[in-house]
């Protein structure tokens, strides 16, 4: 042993090579107890390889020696040969001390390959065995909370929670408030994530996100501050603290926020958008325009911002800037039948009728059952003196509006003036 004990020195003082040589040269000559601390050796400074050929050596001399297996299919799984690590655990027997072990591996690798059921079935096996082991308990609401079964989960961390506040360096708090979360009981949640003493920013957002589903804008502004405090480039969290401020209507601050959020996530198309509309509630019309023309360069189909935009040129009568908006995203590639709507009330707005009826012929091919869009269309075919066509759009929109009595007078004096 004091060659084992020499090599260990030699690894300490960074002497790898030597160590290792050393090892190599007295394996040959050492006991079988030295093999097994040797195997062990290895295993801890990663050569598993090596750590394998020994232990399957001591496993053919002492096939019943359950405490290798177990060993082993460590090494299996590390290597990724979940099937031989399957099959030494699948040998173990029930009566032997380490089959509770056995059944704990056998259920990580059913999960690690999706079999959550299988595995499941290895732990509850485990937890009839073992009916107070808090590590059973524990694998089966990591399982459960894995494959979104929290309500299952909560049960057995509340069980953990009773002997241990941390197991694996995973807090049971954290775990029970994000459990609670995901099945909407936020308000309990929110007591288990007050009781975390975490910096950790993915930790702190939680906490903020789970607050603010519990209608708690103060609290989760104030974890959320703190996140970008703690890190400057946690992108995801600018977005909810700016609609928490506008929830409390701190419009001026959830705009800051945006814009700030911007310079360290400068390609997030929505927030841009949500930049712009925040500006336009300020009357930073300017600023807001800017903002929206953003987003829709990054994505030319954004509808909900293409459509914001409209709204905001239409409020300045800027009706050929809409239509060379929507020839700018068409050309790019966006196509909606609201987009053709919108450019032939611009043409209309720019007494350019002919292309206002070619676009309100585009987009009827798409919003014939659209009743608000029939009527407009009826009354524009009327301006233009196409009385038939407009009678028969008219009829469409009375089908689906049978109560507009004022459209359905007027489209029988519209009727009788044809005839006339």
């Amino acid at each position: 042993m004091e060659t084992v004990m020499e090599a260990i020195q030699l690894m300490e003082n960074k002497q790898t090579d030597k160590a290792l040589e050393l090892l190599e040269n007295y394996l040959p000559l050492s006991n079988d107890e030295e093999k097994y601390t040797i195997a062990e050796l290895y295993m801890n400074w990663g050569f598993l390889q090596e750590a394998r050929g020994i232990l399957t050596q001591l496993l053919q001399m002492y096939p019943d020696e359950n405490n290798i297996k177990i060993i082993l299919a460590d090494i299996y799984i590390e290597l990724e040969d979940d099937e031989r690590a399957i099959n030494i655990l699948s040998d173990i027997d029930i009566d032997d001390p380490t089959y509770i072990q056995a059944l704990l591996q056998l259920a990580d690798l059913y999960q690690a390959q999706g079999l959550f059921e299988v595995a499941e079935q290895k732990l509850l096996t485990a937890k009839q065995l073992e009916p107070n082991e808090v590590i059973i308990d524990f694998a089966l609401a990591e399982l459960l909370f894995s494959t979104g079964a929290y309500q299952k989960a909560i049960t057995y961390y509340e069980k953990v929670k009773l002997k241990a506040e941390e197991i694996a360096t995973i807090s049971i708090n954290e775990r029970l408030a994000e459990a609670y979360a995901a099945t909407g009981e936020y308000e309990i949640a929110l007591q288990y994530f007050q009781n975390i003493d975490n910096e950790n920013a993915d930790a702190l957002f939680k906490y903020g996100f789970t607050a603010s589903q519990a209608n708690r804008q103060d609290i989760a502004i104030k974890v959320w501050e703190q996140v970008i405090k703690n890190d400057p480039y946690y992108h995801t969290v600018y977005d909810q603290l700016a609609k928490a401020y506008e929830e409390e209507e701190l419009i001026e601050e959830a705009y800051k926020t945006a814009k700030k959020g911007l310079k360290i996530d400068e390609y997030n198309k929505e927030l841009y958008f949500y930049a712009g509309a925040l500006a336009h509630q300020l009357s930073k019309n300017a600023e807001s325009e800017s903002y929206i023309r953003e987003a829709i360069a990054l994505d030319p189909d954004y509808k909900e911002a293409i459509m914001f935009l409209i709204k905001m040129l239409k409020e300045k009568d800027k009706f050929t800037d809409i239509i060379d908006l929507i020839t700018n995203i068409k050309t790019a590639g966006a196509n909606d039948p609201l987009y053709e709507w919108e450019l032939a009330r611009a043409f209309v707005e720019t007494e350019s009728y002919k292309n206002a009826l070619k676009h309100y012929t585009e987009a009827y091919n798409s919003l014939n059952q659209d009743s608000e869009f029939l009527k407009e269309y009826g009354y524009f075919l009327i301006e233009e003196g196409r009385m038939r066509e407009a009678i028969s759009i008219l009829e469409s929109y009375l089908i689906q509006q049978p109560l507009d009595m004022e459209v359905e007078e007027y489209l029988e004096r519209l009727k009788q003036s044809n005839e006339s």
